[in-house]
């Protein structure tokens, strides 16, 4: 699979009840956890004091990560996502054989 930086901003449309946010908040945790467990979603930030998600999320290609798994989130109506394609860097010390 390949890995991409995905900046995520959530906009709860105006006129939207709490009943409806919560269920999709609640939904979206779920989901989240499913998608950790098949390795679709690395990891996961919130930058201190914003309302938006910065990930490292997994997929075979870009259209996969677009349609079987952000499409799938509960909140993704809502979203506005940034993807970024990744690639190993030859001094990631977290690569095997990086440069020292």
């Amino acid at each position: 699979m390949r890995e991409f930086l995905v900046e995520i901003t959530t906009t709860v449309p105006e006129g939207t009840s709490q009943e409806e946010v919560d269920r999709r908040r609640a939904g979206e945790a779920v989901r989240a956890k499913e998608l950790a467990a098949t390795g679709n979603l690395a990891r996961l930030w919130r930058p201190v004091g914003e309302q938006r998600s910065i990930g490292v999320w997994r997929a075979a290609d870009e259209g996969e990560l677009h349609e079987k798994v952000l499409g799938t989130l509960p909140l993704r109506p809502w979203m506005t996502c940034t993807v970024t394609p990744l690639e190993s860097h030859p001094n990631d010390p977290g690569q095997s054989g990086a440069a020292t």
